[in-house]
């Protein structure tokens, strides 16, 4: 469903380190109310992971001898049976700097190793099932049909720090004007 106010929206491309909000009536289970942090973005297609998606499976399960106890998240539709984290360890050997303060992968042997004597905490680690993707132009074309909201304005306090439930309308919300308006919309627009 698609209003008049989105034609007034900022125009950002995407890019890496970047945010893509969906809209408020995407009508897509896979990313309804969603953000995604996009972690690659060039000509042969986008990757991200869904940051506000939580799994029912906790991480200890999938990596059993990992100390940590948190829910792992859906990174979204692709590749659920693969496993990536984002965290905010500057100091974690070959991790992929994505935005300030914000890293994705790295020496799995080390983060296990930091976790295991307490050097590294579980809260500084996200961990998700499968990820987001999007090939050629199909992005672009996503946005241009108003399905997403890009955003250049990520940090690492709204990716570990907001509970999942709350990030998308937080994303909004610091975007600040219209779009704060936007973040208090009902899923169903008959509700108002």
């Amino acid at each position: 469903m698609n209003f008049d106010f989105f034609k007034y929206r900022n125009q950002l491309k995407p890019e890496k380190g970047r945010l893509l909000i969906s809209e408020p009536f995407l009508n897509d289970p896979n990313f309804e109310r969603t953000v995604v942090l996009l972690c690659e973005h060039n000509q042969d297609g986008s990757f991200g992971f869904v940051l506000n998606k939580q799994s029912i499976v906790k991480i200890k399960d999938v990596l059993g001898d990992l100390a940590v106890d948190s829910e792992a998240f859906i990174g979204g539709p692709v590749q659920q049976d693969t496993i990536h984290y984002l965290h905010r360890i500057d100091h974690l050997p070959e991790a992929i700097p994505i935005a300030d303060t914000i890293y994705w992968g790295g020496d799995f042997e080390a983060l296990q190793s930091g976790l295991d004597i307490g050097t590294i905490q579980a809260a500084d680690v996200r961990f998700f099932l499968g990820y987001s993707g999007w090939g050629a132009g199909q992005l672009e074309e996503e946005i241009k049909e108003d399905s997403w909201i890009v955003c250049d304005y990520i940090s690492s306090e709204l990716l570990f720090d907001i509970t999942p439930d709350q990030m998308w309308r937080q994303a909004l919300s610091n975007m600040g004007g219209r779009f704060s308006v936007y973040s208090n919309y009902p899923i169903d627009p008959n509700l108002n």
